[in-house]
């Protein structure tokens, strides 16, 4: 089967080759491929896909095709009969291209972990990256069939699991340690411990709070948890208080916003509530706003006592 490589990608002589095999392709691969080039050995390297075994073995690298999982050589496929690497610390998950990669590069710059893993492993599929990769490959209605179609489409999902990769590192996994030090500052906010605000570490409520929130307050073993999140909105300004959900993948809150502020805006719901400066409550009382911090905390106060 002669080789295709992705023909976007440069392909000066003086650049590594990683191979994968060509054909549908899925998040693993086209993640693996990504994360690889970030490497200071594969930068911008080409990408050759093929299944020809021969082309394989001149490369400089292979990701999930080859049948060999040798870290020394640049060789990560996990589909060969009596695989069974694991990234270890209590996670048993068997690994894919991309975690093979992960756990090279991880150990080469590194030699530490980004995060704890004393804790069992959880799998919470919140993003469906995998889908959105899959679709992303040729509809089998499309006429063009072709490999430099195909690699095209490759490149798209390297692109898509890169925006991925960059969004965790960059904010999904900071967020964590923010969660963190607000969790531990909820006895200063109130005296029930049920009101987190994000306005001490972080000026901006648009980081990704809410999973962290979960995992935390039980490894934390916050008790009682968190009823109420204030933060304030970027465009704005004002403050926003949000009840927290019973679950992550739920959105019936553990305590909504009273019911008789659902629904009312303003002046009127100021009225009702005795709070100045109300802006709004949701009708399903999941969040509500105010024009300034104080007032927000003064409605998330509230609600803890009333129905």
């Amino acid at each position: 089967m002669a080789h295709s490589s992705v023909s976007a990608f440069s392909t000066a002589p003086n650049l590594k080759r990683v191979g994968t095999h060509n054909g549908n392709f899925h998040c693993d691969e086209a993640l693996g491929c990504f994360m690889i080039r970030l490497t200071d050995k594969f930068r911008d390297a080409q990408i050759v896909r093929t299944r020809d075994q021969q082309v394989l073995e001149s490369l400089d690298a292979v990701l999930d095709v080859g049948g060999v999982y040798d870290p020394s050589r640049d060789r990560y496929d996990h589909h060969q009969k009596g695989f069974s690497e694991v990234f270890g610390h209590g996670f048993t998950t068997k690994l894919s291209s991309a975690g093979l990669v992960y756990k090279a590069v991880d150990a080469i710059d590194n030699g530490i972990n980004r995060y704890d893993t004393d804790q069992p492993p959880r799998y919470v599929n919140n993003t469906h990256l995998s889908s959105r990769v899959g679709k992303l490959n040729l509809d089998w209605m499309d006429p063009d069939q072709s490999s430099e179609k195909e690699n095209e489409a490759f490149q798209r999902a390297m692109n898509l699991t890169g925006c991925n990769v960059r969004f965790h590192v960059k904010s999904w996994l900071p967020a964590r340690s923010i969660v963190a030090e607000c969790l531990e500052a909820r006895k200063d906010i109130h005296p029930s411990e049920e009101i987190m605000a994000l306005n001490i570490f972080c000026p901006s409520g648009g980081i990704p709070w809410k999973l962290h929130l979960f995992e935390l307050e039980e490894e934390m073993k916050i008790d009682p948890s968190i009823k109420y999140v204030l933060y304030q909105d970027d465009r704005s300004k004002h403050w926003r208080v949000q009840a927290v959900s019973i679950s992550p993948d739920k959105f019936e809150s553990r305590k909504p916003l009273p019911s008789q502020w659902r629904g009312l805006r303003d002046d009127e719901l100021s009225t009702v509530a005795g709070i100045p400066g109300c802006v709004f409550v949701h009708m399903s009382g999941f969040i509500g706003g105010n024009q300034s911090y104080h007032g927000a905390l003064s409605m998330a106060k509230d609600a803890l006592k009333l129905l």
